[in-house]
């Protein structure tokens, strides 16, 4: 079943392809920002009733040497049957389009990367008739975000690394890093990039955390039930925009269970009686980096 995770995770590379940053520099390429890149038809298919779909296909002119094709294929799950599909893709796209093709898997777990750096091969005996091994993006080369200034300099690649590190342990502190980035920008530009993220992380465990975090910080995906949709919907943006103190306090505490960080009968007290929003977003900034309950109160 397609999802919006694996939509999402494919789909950027058309509108922003400097998401394929770390791609290009594990390569040796010129940056995507220096080489024409346009999207093609994914559509791999030859005869009917037999349809082959890649899920994103780019054709890149780079700056410097020739051109080559990118098929990105989003894996959220090892899959027995893949290995021969992306094997059709590339021979395929190679053969139609008389180009080189790298083949990209996005994965969000380290045993699906794993898996999914094949190799996958064509074999008879001891003779090896064809071998595909697809280039991966994952938890071990897609950086995690640890600055706010990286959010409000690259949103795609934010956006994209925090879809990507969606199953790690440090995923709650990632999107807390993301929203404070995403102060910096204006609303239009917010909304964006806060919807590319909701509908990304769903069917993932943080996908209620961003949503609270949306909260402190038109709808782009109509009908997708992200929070921005909800609130214009139901008409009110402007309470939400103001935020609620047992919103932050919520997220507080969630921040800080998901970090495995003890919380004592006294310190849980102080959170939740707190009312005021700028302290409660004080102690939601500390609460990412903190390495105990009392670094949330430190020179107060």
């Amino acid at each position: 079943m397609v999802t919006s995770t694996h939509e999402t995770s494919h789909r950027i590379f058309q509108d922003h392809p400097e998401v394929l940053t770390p791609a290009f520099k594990a390569l040796g390429l010129p940056p995507p920002a220096k080489a024409i890149i346009e999207a093609l038809t994914p559509d791999a298919t030859e005869v009917k009733p037999l349809e082959r779909r890649v899920d994103t296909v780019l054709r890149v002119e780079p700056s410097e040497g020739d051109g080559f094709l990118i098929a990105i294929e989003a894996q959220t799950a090892r899959s027995p049957d893949k290995g021969s599909s992306w094997s059709y893709y590339v021979a395929y796209l190679h053969a139609k389009f008389r180009l080189p093709v790298l083949l990209v898997a996005v994965c969000r777990n380290r045993p699906t990367a794993s898996w999914a750096a094949g190799p996958f091969e064509s074999r008879v005996g001891t003779w090896t008739t064809q071998v595909t091994r697809p280039f991966v993006l994952g938890p071990d080369n897609v950086p995690e975000i640890t600055d706010e200034s990286v959010v409000a300099r690259e949103p795609a690649l934010a956006t994209f690394s925090a879809i990507v590190h969606s199953e790690s342990e440090n995923a709650p502190a990632i999107l807390g890093m993301v929203a404070r980035g995403m102060r910096s920008f204006d609303k239009a530009t917010a909304k964006y990039w806060c919807e590319w993220l909701e509908v990304g992380l769903e069917n993932t465990p943080v996908r209620e955390t961003w949503r609270e975090l949306e909260k402190m910080v038109g709808t782009y995906f109509p009908g997708r039930g992200t929070l921005f949709e909800e609130t214009y919907l139901d008409g009110k943006a402007a309470g939400i925009a103001e935020g609620k103190a047992e919103d932050r306090v919520a997220l507080i505490l969630r921040v800080l269970e998901k970090r495995g960080i003890d919380l004592p009968h006294a310190t849980r007290d102080r959170i939740t009686t707190c009312t005021d929003l700028d302290t409660l977003t004080l102690w939601f900034d500390r609460s990412l980096t903190a390495t105990t309950a009392e670094d949330l109160f430190v020179e107060e």
